[in-house]
């Protein structure tokens, strides 16, 4: 997933230096995910080979009742998907899994080895792979412009795939399977699995059943709670090490009155000519953000969290070059409220040194400002195609989900993760500049689907104990308790993050780290309800 700032928070060091030029520091973080992402079709077989494209035909615009739409249009676009029909028997689901804001190719592992592979295998089901209106190629406008992206909500995205599981029809497949007369079983992780559970609430007739993983159900403006997560089940030592050198640097921004002082600090980091002091702040985020990128599978897993934590816990200073930096170091702890700690004082040379190594050092050929700013109304400006990557999912979260992950709305008892100075006003700099948008997202288009206490039948809720978006998911601490049932089934897997859920190995691959046996208990649990799910469906 890839919401607010933190939306792109997988592998920063060996990436990062292929940006285009005057790329503003959220999009380079999206490219940074982009690129380490496509190791998933270079594994195995690749799945775009096993698996053909096919398009089908669907609206732009499903609700010429509605004002917010306006003009409307009565075009339609080509939404893409993919199938695997070589486990279909007949009377089997047709298991879909909703790819999101994501190209949809990136989800093709899934119907490869991943769990709608185990799903269809376990239950003589078709498997689907379904992409969202304006990402990859389903794209129902010219451009993205701020007019032409009025089509991308939430609900016009649900009547997609409403109007889809009605008129599909699966090439090389002698059998019309259309809902309502073919049970279909949504899946979906993340935005997706959000999306997936409110399919079930809206178009009940049409969706016998959903699995929303790690399903963000509630729509947060100010979703400082990004990091609660982390805080809490991250090594202890790396959090300490992290809240107090994040509050060092906070008691320096926005409690000292000297220029002097802010100039020195961002000197010593090597990144003096950053001018705002947010966008330095948010380079020094970048470490501790790596944590969503985590994955029991070795092939998606991003170690990028563990390099960060063994850098800034070291016992000993790590980098050479940052030894002349010790008496500087020892003014900046001071300055921030850490006098003669000696300790904090490593561990800030050794924090200086990583952010010189992943950051610093991939500036090269402008300025830094160029380089790093979150500040950059020219780069707001495109609107083609190509810009998607960036700019659809930016309007969805400006226009109704949020989840903009400050550390100005961290309460005052808690040390942050993040520099306070992480506030709305700097992180929604892409709203206003890139679509004129000034007001906080419609959260309530969202949360009418029943927010933390969204529940229906044959609706299931999956998630991470250790997963930073579980704060807006049904199973967050706010959230009310749920008793699973076969009907409800709810399960909180220990340790995992981010719809760990979804991926797979085959029955022979050999591989550094075989799922832990929660993520198998976890698939077999969603196994083995679905199948109970279609004896019902059978039953009726």
């Amino acid at each position: 997933m890839k919401f607010g700032v933190a939306a792109a928070l997988l592998f920063f060091i060996q990436v990062i230096t292929a940006r285009p030029a005057t790329t503003p520091i959220g999009q380079l973080r999206k490219q940074i995910k982009d690129k380490h992402r496509s190791s998933l079709l270079r594994r195995d077989v690749d799945p775009t080979i096993l698996y053909p494209a096919y398009n089908l035909s669907v609206p732009v615009d499903h609700f010429h009742n509605e004002s917010e739409y306006a003009p409307h249009s009565n075009e339609k676009f080509n939404l893409r998907y993919w199938f695997d029909a070589s486990y279909y028997q007949e009377g089997g689901p047709v298991v879909v899994l909703e790819s999101g804001e994501a190209d949809g190719t990136e989800r093709l592992p899934y119907l490869q080895k991943g769990i709608v592979a185990q799903l269809i295998k376990a239950t003589g089901g078709l498997g689907v792979i379904l992409e969202h209106r304006y990402y990859g190629t389903s794209i129902p406008t010219p451009d993205l412009s701020t007019k032409n992206l009025r089509f991308l909500t939430t609900e016009q995205a649900m009547a997609d795939v409403a109007y889809f599981v009605q008129n599909v029809e699966f090439q090389g497949v002698n059998k019309t399977l259309t809902a309502p007369e073919t049970p279909y079983i949504m899946y979906g992780g993340s935005y997706a699995g959000a999306f997936v559970a409110f399919l079930r609430v809206k178009y009940p007739q049409l969706f016998w059943g959903a699995i929303s993983s790690s399903g963000v159900t509630k729509a947060i403006y100010d979703y400082w709670e990004y990091y609660e997560p982390i805080r809490e089940f991250a090594p202890p030592d790396c959090i300490l090490a992290t809240q107090q050198l994040t509050n060092v640097v906070d008691n320096i921004l926005l409690g000292s009155k000297s220029l002097s002082q802010i100039a020195e600090l961002k000197t010593t980091f090597g990144l003096g000519s950053v001018t705002d002091n947010r966008d330095f702040a948010n380079l020094l985020s970048f470490g501790i953000g790596n944590w969503q990128g985590r994955n029991w599978d070795p092939d998606v897993n991003d170690p990028s969290f563990f390099y960060y934590c063994q850098n800034l816990t070291a016992a000993d200073a790590l980098y050479p070059t940052t030894l002349p930096l010790t008496l500087k170091v020892k003014d900046i702890t001071d300055a921030g409220g850490y006098e003669d700690n000696e300790a904090l004082q490593t561990q800030m040379l050794n924090w200086i040194g990583y952010v010189n190594l992943t950051v610093v050092s991939t500036c090269e050929g402008e300025t830094q400002d160029e380089c790093f700013t979150n500040l950059n109304a020219t780069f707001y400006e495109q609107d083609g195609i190509d810009q998607q990557s960036w700019r659809s999912w930016s309007y969805q979260y400006c226009t109704q989900w949020g989840y903009i992950q400050t550390g100005s709305g961290v309460p005052h008892n808690i040390l942050p993760l993040i520099s306070r100075t992480l506030d709305l006003n700097y992180l929604t700099t892409v709203c206003r500049d890139a679509f004129n948008i000034t007001n906080p997202p419609d959260v309530e288009a969202v949360n009418k689907y029943g927010g933390f206490d969204i529940h229906y039948p044959r609706l299931a809720i999956i998630g991470g104990q250790a997963d930073p978006w579980r704060p807006a998911t049904p199973l967050a601490d706010k959230a009310g308790k749920r008793k699973s049932t076969t009907s409800q089934p709810v399960l909180e897997i220990p340790d995992a993050v981010h719809h760990w859920d979804e991926n797979g190995l085959f029955p022979n691959e050999t591989t550094p780290t075989l799922p832990p046996n929660a993520i198998v208990y976890a698939q077999q649990f969603e196994k083995d309800f679905v199948l109970e799910w279609m004896k019902e469906w059978n039953d009726q």
